[in-house]
């Protein structure tokens, strides 16, 4: 009896097909075998949007070769991932090879691992249709809003650019975030701090510590000047100094829950600073198999797409029996830790955990790559450590409060003199670490107090005034973006990898120093015509509204074509008004003169971003770049080379372009010759050199994008486009770029 399985990659292959019988014939799908075209919206609207799909032109083979296996199979089974992605490729898979309800088979798994695999084999499932829906649904939304209103603003921005349900969203709460910090008005304020000892000083040396001004004549210090921290310095140094309060206390440091998708994304921005996207590559391995020496290809980590924070009992009595073995008693909780999940989490799902704690950081490490053992092991810490014991932090808060000289502290009254001023600190020390041995305490942020009572005197040894400024809000950054949109409902997270990466391609944003997003000015322009002409689309709660009915439709609390009607009347009547209204935004006039006529200069949108223009245009031409801060930019030199043109003789220079730098005459104007600069490129043997002429191909570059031509040019003109996997590099990820149709 013959059994294929089906699944998405050759690693997931691999490692399934070790723990299966030799009945079973193991494939990957590589993804996706269908989708909607690229050359079209694909989605007949008048008839209720029925979607048209096509074989993706790469998985043509592949899918002739799994159909013709299919044929001879007695069962097929469809084991693509367990999420509403993994669900709809399997729907693809049975709807393209036209498999009979018979013989086809859908089987789910957490984890890969011998257990789990054989579990889902013995007890198969059919296709979830909701789960279907809920994507298809995602699928044409997506689909109707990037193919009907990207076309708009290429009308109204440039060419080429996309708009999307969820991306547009990201783009526009990080132009938001960057207009709050351009608005801000910084204000000066002054810190006081007083450097004190406890009386009598003992014998040996004298501890000091530092305790920061938080009240004066009952009220929050609020010191703008120096003139009146100095001020106020000068009145605190005619004091004495009481110990007023001291508190002590443990504070408990309980561990976190193992890792969603969300955490395990913002955790490995802060702990590893790889991206979002580099996150899920490397744990989509991890989840996949890796090879382990003699063992083969083993999946050292349960699913890595999931909103869910449960954990199986066999997991967590594993983990325990660990900690058990390898830590003193006290680690240990009485009983398991259980961590609560979203409400809108998937209960057949579990957290992010390594599908075996045997599998040590220290076990597997000889076998990974550097990146690949750091998160490993920051999954499995993180995991280890949820079970184990809080640590434990003994806390002091000492309250200082200073009097006029000669004026004693009354301890039982309830309120302070309204000429006292008061200070505060706070000592930390770690008792017991509990599960920060697995996941780290900071011990410099411990501080330890010389011993004080309530009552006692202090000696002033200075008062340390410091000036400081208000800061705006913080740009963000991948972590801080993707909590952000976890916590609006905005997307999900197994997508925020995309999105993040999609308006980065798109030149939306870009990410500057300590990776940081700034908001460019192409996506400024963007966010602007989007908001004033679909309220809804960039609107958060209803984004966030349309995520909530996809798991409506998962859940079969309701019908996806109700969803997707409610969405499209009113994004319908929008496109029709903004087909009207979306124009390129209006030239402003500046305060900044045309070097050239004397004219006001106008700031202007371009495809490239904002520039300065003449208001004399189209008599003078005049242009400026503009810097960062708006103002006019110095051109930059151009670079000298020591080659002379070969039209003029004058020396060739290099000057930045629309397209990037290029080779340029020094005689410009009157000798206009130019050329691209050539790309060194690892090319294959036979595209190494010209067949025309036998001289080497470079890369050059033209409106259309990159190409290989002939160095021989202009004398051979032999040209041909980059090889395809050298051409897929250039391109930017995302939603293919719509035509637009009409």
């Amino acid at each position: 009896m013959s059994k294929l399985v089906i699944v998405e990659s050759p690693a997931k292959a691999k490692t399934i097909n070790k723990y299966l019988g030799k009945e079973y014939q193991v494939k990957a799908s590589f993804g996706h075998v269908r989708d909607l075209p690229k050359s079209k919206l694909g989605v007949d609207i008048e008839n209720d949007f029925a979607p048209q799909y096509v074989t993706i032109l790469d998985r043509k083979k592949i899918l002739a070769e799994l159909t013709k296996l299919s044929k001879k199979a007695d069962e097929v089974f469809l084991a693509t991932d367990l999420d509403r992605e993994g669900e709809a490729i399997a729907w693809h898979l049975a709807q393209a090879m036209k498999l009979p309800a018979s013989k086809t088979r859908r089987v789910v798994f957490n984890e890969i691992t011998k257990n789990a695999i054989r579990a889902a084999f013995q007890e198969p499932l059919t296709v979830n249709e909701n789960k279907v829906n809920a994507q298809q649904a995602r699928r044409i939304l997506d689909r109707i809003v990037g193919y009907q209103l990207s076309p708009l603003l290429w009308t109204a921005v440039r060419r080429g650019l996309s708009a999307g349900r969820v991306q547009s969203v990201a783009v526009r709460i990080i132009v938001e975030r960057e207009r709050e910090i351009e608005a801000f008005k910084s204000e000066e304020y002054w810190e006081i701090k007083a450097v004190l000892t406890p009386l009598p000083h003992p014998k040996e040396e004298p501890k000091e510590f530092t305790a920061e001004l938080t009240q004066i004549n009952a009220e929050p210090p609020e010191i703008a000047s120096q003139s009146a921290a100095e001020g106020l310095v000068a009145a605190l140094q005619k004091c004495d100094y009481w110990v007023r309060r001291v508190d002590t206390k443990e504070k408990l440091l309980p561990p976190n829950a193992p890792f969603s998708t969300s955490t395990l994304q913002q955790a490995g921005s802060t702990r590893l600073h790889f991206s979002t996207k580099k996150t899920m590559m490397l744990a989509q391995r991890l989840y996949e198999g890796v090879e382990l020496g003699a063992e083969g290809s083993v999946g050292l980590i349960t699913y890595m797409r999931t909103d869910s924070l449960r954990v199986s009992d066999q997991a967590i009595a594993e983990c325990r029996d660990l900690i058990k073995a390898n830590y003193p008693p006290e680690y240990l909780p009485d009983a398991p830790r259980v961590y609560s999940s979203a409400k809108t989490s998937q209960g057949a799902h579990e957290a992010v955990r390594p599908t075996s704690v045997e599998y040590t950081p220290e076990r597997v490490k000889p076998f990974l790559e550097k990146d690949l053992f750091r998160l490993y092991e920051l999954i499995w810490n993180r995991f280890v450590a949820s079970q184990m014991q809080p640590g434990r932090l003994g806390v002091n808060d000492v309250e200082v409060v200073a009097l006029p000289v000669g004026q004693a502290l009354d301890l039982a009254a309830k309120k302070l003199p309204e000429n006292a001023a008061q200070f505060a600190v706070q000592g930390r020390k770690l008792l017991f670490p509990g599960h920060t041995t697995l996941t780290g305490f900071d011990k410099e942020s411990e501080l330890q107090l010389p011993e004080m009572t309530p009552g006692g005197k202090l000696d002033l040894i200075k008062l340390d005034p410091s000036q400081h400024f208000t800061k705006p809000p913080p740009r963000y950054t991948e972590a801080s973006l993707v909590k952000t949109l976890e916590k609006l409902g905005i997307g999900r997270p197994s997508t925020y990898a995309s999105i993040i990466s999609t308006i980065q391609a798109r030149e939306y944003v870009k990410r500057g120093e300590r990776r940081q997003f700034f908001a460019t000015d192409l996506g400024k322009v963007v966010t602007d015509q989007l908001v004033a002409n679909f309220s809804d689309i960039m609107n958060v709660k209803f984004t966030s509204h349309m995520e909530e009915s996809l798991d409506l439709i998962e859940e079969e609390k309701a019908d996806w074509l109700a969803v997707l009607r409610e969405f499209y009347g009113p994004f319908s009547s929008d496109i029709a008004k903004a087909k009207k209204t979306m124009k390129r935004p209006e030239p402003t006039e500046t305060e900044f003169k045309c070097e050239k006529c004397g004219k006001p200069m106008l700031k202007r949108w371009s495809a490239r971003g904002e520039f300065l223009g003449c208001s004399g245009y189209p008599e003078c031409r005049s242009t400026m770049p503009l810097d960062a801060e708006g103002k006019p930019a110095p051109r930059p030199e151009p670079e000298q080379t020591e080659e002379k043109c070969d039209k003029c003789g004058s020396p060739m220079v290099i000057r930045n372009g629309r397209h990037g730098k290029f080779i340029a005459c020094s005689a410009y104007p009157k000798c206009k010759n130019t050329r691209s600069i050539e790309t060194p490129i690892e090319l294959p043997e036979e595209l190494r050199n010209c067949e025309k002429c036998g001289k080497p191909m470079a890369v050059r570059r033209s409106r259309r994008g990159p190409f290989l031509g002939c160095t021989g040019y202009p004398e051979c003109k032999n040209a041909k486009p980059l090889p395809k996997d050298k051409k897929s590099e250039e391109k930017s990820e995302g939603e293919p770029e719509p035509k637009a149709e009409g």
